[in-house]
């Protein structure tokens, strides 16, 4: 299996959030699986591609040049691609995968996050997708996410479309457990 896992790159972030990186890694690279990541090498992508060559996994990470430019790249991966856009990196590391994982994030991060999820709305997008909602990091936007459903913005439906857990140790249990989707979702995109 080929796990898709979006993450921060910030290195301030608690304790806590680099552990659930960390844990991910662990638990995807002890069942067998590659790693495809931003990536970089600091913050919590650091943390997770140091915890995935620990545990001897494939991990491949995809990066604009212009990152590579200014060294944010981790050079011990198992596989570096680098792309000329934002764009490229996002289709890339979502094509052929079994699953994407949204560790807690920034900005990029819930972009990664709210494109997959659109892309599973409409059915070009069928894999499971997990919420790590690390110390109720997600609970706003899983708000937003009901009040979007409440209001008609999303059917209720869509809900179905992500999975959300607490412990990042439970992450393939997840996967293996996420509602099945496929193509005919895009026969009930519209709200």
């Amino acid at each position: 299996m080929k796990v898709c896992i979006f993450c921060a790159s910030s290195a301030k972030v608690a304790p806590v959030f680099f552990e659930a990186a960390e844990t991910v890694a662990r638990v995807v690279a002890a069942a067998g699986h590659t790693i495809i990541y931003g990536g970089g090498a600091v913050g919590l992508m650091g943390a997770l591609a140091d915890a995935a060559l620990a545990c001897h996994t494939k991990i491949i990470g995809v990066l604009p040049r212009f990152m590579r430019q200014v060294e944010w790249q981790h050079n011990g991966l198992t596989e570096l691609i680098l792309v000329d856009t934002m764009h490229q990196r996002k289709a890339l590391m979502i094509a052929g995968v079994d699953a994407v994982v949204a560790l807690p994030g920034g900005t990029g991060t819930l972009e990664e996050l709210m494109e997959v999820i659109t892309l599973k709305r409409l059915g070009k997008f069928t894999k499971p997708v997990v919420i790590v909602n690390t110390n109720g990091f997600y609970d706003a936007l899983l708000t937003l996410f009901d009040k979007m459903a409440d209001k008609y913005f999303i059917r209720p439906e869509h809900r179905d479309a992500w999975t959300v857990i607490e412990q990042a140790a439970d992450v393939l249990t997840a996967i293996e457990r996420a509602k099945p989707w496929n193509n005919e979702a895009i026969h009930f995109a519209a709200v």
